[in-house]
């Protein structure tokens, strides 16, 4: 069981972590890059980016995050473990976070983007409608998934100090 709960706890941390990664980047890099650019590019590039995101390697990151920090939180209910617990579960609830922001804010939006017509949209009402509300969510789920990262690390360190 000792084996199962650090391994849980290991992959809840390196997925949240690369998850916080892509967040953080897409904060500091891709979209301050986008904004730069013109109404037609930053919509084509991010509907691209929408529809490329959808991969296996994602939903490991994404899902997993959730799962294995589910599992390694029930795998550190026993007495000789729960001295961690509180560090998962924080890490959890900042996570749960960047779901319900994702599943509030930024998906609605990148269905907007997805729906519109190429044609006869006009580009910089949807790129208005999109950009603002989307970055500002992406934030926030930037610095929860970096909380919830460090959190697991520090339990996973604690752990290690239990065990060792």
């Amino acid at each position: 069981m000792g084996v199962l709960s650090t391994a849980s706890l290991f992959a809840a941390t390196v997925t949240t972590g690369l998850t916080a990664g892509l967040f953080a980047a897409f904060a500091y890099a891709v979209m301050p890059g986008l904004a730069r650019t013109d109404d037609r590019t930053l919509v084509l590039a991010m509907r691209r980016i929408n529809e490329s995101i959808l991969n296996g390697w994602f939903a490991v990151c994404f899902g997993g995050a959730l799962l294995f920090t589910l599992l390694a939180a029930a795998l550190h209910l026993g007495a000789e473990r729960r001295a961690v617990l509180p560090w998962i579960v924080a890490g959890l609830l900042l996570y749960l976070v960047v779901l319900g922001v994702t599943a509030v804010v930024n998906v609605p939006l990148n269905n907007v983007l997805a729906r519109a017509g190429d044609d006869d949209t006009d580009l910089a009402a949807l790129r208005a409608r999109f950009e603002v509300t989307w970055v500002r969510g992406n934030v926030v789920r930037a610095v929860a998934s970096t909380g919830a990262f460090g959190l697991l690390a520090w339990a996973l360190v604690a752990e290690g100090r239990l065990v060792g």
